[in-house]
């Protein structure tokens, strides 16, 4: 069976929303497809859970309480076009900010 190669909608940098829950973030690496664990995976209630086949992004995430690491499929994420800035602790370890609110990684991010 051939499998067909996805492309990433979002990238690196990109501030985004989740489509469902409050939170947003900005998106600090991409899984072609699900690449955490089963334990994790069904955790998600079944009428929410996303496909595996598609990919799936790590981000610095937030919400009105905390902040924290997320990881999200793509089918659940909208860009977010509020203009306010991720006030995630990581943020300045990852990413330069732009003069235009842009986040662009630090080639020292790299593990």
């Amino acid at each position: 069976m051939e499998r067909s190669i996805k492309t990433a909608r979002f990238r690196i940098g990109q501030v985004v929303r989740h489509r469902l829950f409050p939170f947003r973030g900005v998106i600090f690496d991409v899984d072609p497809e699900f690449a955490n664990t089963e334990e994790w995976y069904q955790a998600i209630p079944a009428e929410v859970r996303p496909r595996k086949d598609q990919p799936f992004y790590h981000l610095l995430a937030e919400n009105a309480e905390t902040e924290y690491i997320a990881y999200v499929s793509e089918q659940n994420l909208l860009e977010d076009e509020s203009g306010e800035p991720i006030r995630h602790p990581q943020v300045a370890e990852m990413f330069m900010v732009s003069d235009d609110g842009r986040y662009r990684p630090k080639a020292t991010a790299r593990h």
